[in-house]
């Protein structure tokens, strides 16, 4: 008898939160380097209201960073809900990103 390496969810909700590598449901996890990046830049941004091109860096730094955890998340999240987060947000960023 042949066993499979994937294990079996039983139901659609196992099947979207379970992380692939550890098995537990997984819907948070600890942020990672773009993900605090993008956090810190945007409370400093909120607390210290720049003007000009400390607000474009800032605004950048922050756009850039969530853009890159969206990607992460795409390509290498644990489950495919954090897949569908991320691909939301590179969604909203894209959206963001066109002129009006």
């Amino acid at each position: 008898m042949e066993t499979s390496a994937r294990p079996a969810y039983t139901d659609p909700l196992s099947w979207l939160l379970r992380s692939r590598q550890s098995g537990r449901i997984t819907i948070a996890q600890w942020p990672n380097a773009p993900l605090l990046i993008f956090l810190v830049a945007t409370g400093l941004r909120l607390l210290l209201h720049p003007r000009g091109s400390a607000a474009t860096v800032f605004g950048t730094v922050s756009t850039v960073a969530l853009i890159a955890w969206a990607l992460l998340e795409v390509f290498r999240g644990v489950n495919p809900f954090r897949r569908v987060v991320g691909a939301i947000v590179l969604v909203g960023q894209a959206a963001a990103l066109i002129p009006r």
